[in-house]
């Protein structure tokens, strides 16, 4: 039984430096890579983010290994050197972890003003509509009508974020209103 849980403990440490690592490389846009790929490590664990996580140099190494098996992140070459770069898959990656992270920060008091989001994405994009449907509802909007949906606080920044995640632009509008009529269901949902 202890040996499970060590081996649970180790993948969840593993996911989490892969997550971090991938931040690292996403916000620097790369990171100089010493000779190969295992030896990522002996940069890396110099950076404060790194430094702060306590992560072993084994599971950085896992991390880096199963990032670049994902296809999230690759090794460049330049003429001297070799580098890691985030893939664009690992982009959109980056981009869901921060609509995830602005998601579940909610302020405390309600302006009194609801956030309504309205889309109308055609039929050839069915599956980006109903991810579109699906985030919203986890992060908490309720459904008005099949594409109108509301949300008491602010989150223009989700929704931009949403719209660049999903490849949106028009089809997709953010409102801020004063009122919603017949809102009193609205409000005992978000427990206003």
């Amino acid at each position: 039984m202890y040996n499970i849980k060590m081996k649970k403990e180790s993948k969840e440490k593993i996911l989490s430096a892969s997550k971090t690592l991938l931040a690292i490389v996403g916000a620097v846009g790369f990171v100089f890579v010493a000779a190969t790929a295992s030896n990522a490590v002996q940069l890396l664990k110099y950076t404060p983010i790194m430094k702060r996580s306590r992560l072993r140099v084994f599971e950085i190494n896992q991390a880096v290994k199963r990032l670049l098996e994902r296809d999230l992140i690759e090794i460049k070459k330049d003429k001297n050197y070799e580098f890691l770069e985030v893939t664009e898959k690992g982009k959109k990656l980056l981009l869901k972890y921060k609509i995830e992270g602005l998601a579940s920060n909610k302020p405390k008091n309600w302006d009194n003003k609801y956030r309504v989001v309205i889309f109308d994405i055609s039929e050839q994009r069915r599956k980006t509509r109903d991810h579109l449907r699906n985030m919203l509802r986890s992060f908490g909007f309720v459904c008005l009508q099949g594409s109108v949906w509301v949300y008491p606080y602010h989150c223009q920044e989700i929704i931009d974020l949403l719209k660049q995640y999903l490849n949106l632009k028009n089809e997709v509008l953010y409102m801020t209103v004063e009122s919603i009529e017949e809102d009193k269901w609205l409000k005992k949902e978000f427990k206003l």
